[in-house]
């Protein structure tokens, strides 16, 4: 029987990734969001908070802690309270120390996970967005050719986090059998990094659109396995931050509500936004339950597909729990500004912030996983 009653490590840190994301995160959002930069000093407080390379083995210089998705999923939604952007940067190279550990033979862990177990961050990514109408991760238009050893990777990609300083960046790509993952590293020739994408969003991290133009990578480098696992991780990474997200502007708005006085009453009283308010705590706590469920089954092993061919387990709660969070954080968001009215629309408060990250998620693929 499932159980969300997290344990007593789990809740440990929890407690220790909301305390971060209260007193370190929460307070530079909005000259982080301003300026384009996050205060590298708060990159590696997180980095020696140990969130990110955890999972390493001990073999390789890592603690060796076993991956979670539910505790993951914990941890996402305190740091996308504090805010998306600085968050996303933060759990970065969890794009390619997570599928290179569930999916790496010794040879690739050994190669990739000497770059993450030093003492000061180091940035990792995955290009998995395409910019075209329609995207589908399972429909890929970056494709890669075997060609002798090697693969001939061609395609574009965007919303790749921190390209520009990324050790590794994992490619997906469509391959003959289906879809494929190349960890490809720094200066391969063949990519081409553009200019840092201006985004209505996520303005304090640093995105960028990926050329691949006759890039060869050796079969060596293609992680071997079911990469749905990866996918489902990745959903319920992001379904995650949308709940913290989510939770952080519903905070806001009710704090807003209780001291802003009108007519006599705090407008908390006044029973549109009281009513407002309660529906949008039942959108985030049904969102949280059902990213739970996600993480608790991919936890479980239940990460693949049933024998009738169906989507089952794991995948179907990972997409469910990511479709509806990405709507929720869109209502929540739009609706907590509207409880703030003229106010909301002013950079004097950050629900305007959140409300533009927000807008991001039904675009958001791969950014981040648990």
């Amino acid at each position: 029987m499932a159980s969300f009653q997290p344990t007593e490590e789990q809740q440990l840190i929890r407690d220790t990734v909301a305390s971060f994301a209260r007193e370190q995160i929460r307070p530079v959002a909005r000259e982080s969001d301003e300026s384009g930069q996050i205060p590298s000093a708060l990159v590696q407080q997180a980095w020696d908070l140990g969130l990110v390379q955890s999972p390493i083995p001990e073999t390789f210089g890592g603690a060796g802690e076993i991956p979670s998705a539910v505790t993951g999923a914990l941890v996402c939604e305190e740091l996308g309270w504090g805010d998306l952007s600085i968050a996303l940067h933060i759990l970065a190279p969890r794009l390619v120390i997570q599928p290179v550990l569930a999916l790496g033979n010794t040879t690739q862990q050994q190669q990739v996970f000497s770059a993450y177990t030093g003492q000061h961050f180091m940035a990792g990514t995955a290009a998995i967005v395409e910019p075209r109408f329609g995207f589908d991760v399972n429909e890929l238009t970056t494709t890669a050719t075997p060609q002798a050893n090697d693969f001939i990777v061609h395609g574009t990609k965007c919303f790749v986090p921190l390209a520009a300083d990324a050790q590794h960046i994992l490619v997906y790509a469509r391959t003959n059998d289906g879809l494929s993952a190349f960890v490809v590293p720094r200066g391969t020739p063949g990519v081409t990094i553009s200019e840092r994408e201006k985004n209505m969003g996520l303005k304090a991290v640093a995105t960028y659109e990926l050329t691949f133009d006759n890039c060869r990578v050796p079969a060596t480098a293609r992680l071997e396995g079911n990469l749905s696992s990866l996918l489902n991780r990745s959903r319920v990474a992001l379904a995650s931050l949308a709940v913290g997200v989510a939770r952080a502007a519903f905070e806001y708005a009710r704090d807003y509500a209780k001291e802003r006085r009108a007519f006599g009453s705090t407008i908390a009283q006044k029973q549109a936004i009281a009513f407002m308010l309660a529906d949008i705590a039942l959108e985030i706590d049904a969102a949280r339950l059902l990213t739970w469920e996600a993480a608790w089954k991919i936890d479980a092993g239940q990460d693949t597909g049933s024998d009738t061919g169906t989507v089952s387990g794991a995948t179907c709660e990972a997409c469910i729990a990511k479709n509806y969070s990405t709507n929720m954080v869109l209502k929540v968001t739009d609706n907590a500004l509207q409880v703030l009215g003229g106010h909301g629309y002013i950079r004097d408060h950050l629900v305007e912030l959140w409300l533009r990250n927000a807008r991001g998620f039904a675009t958001f693929e791969g950014l981040a996983i648990v």
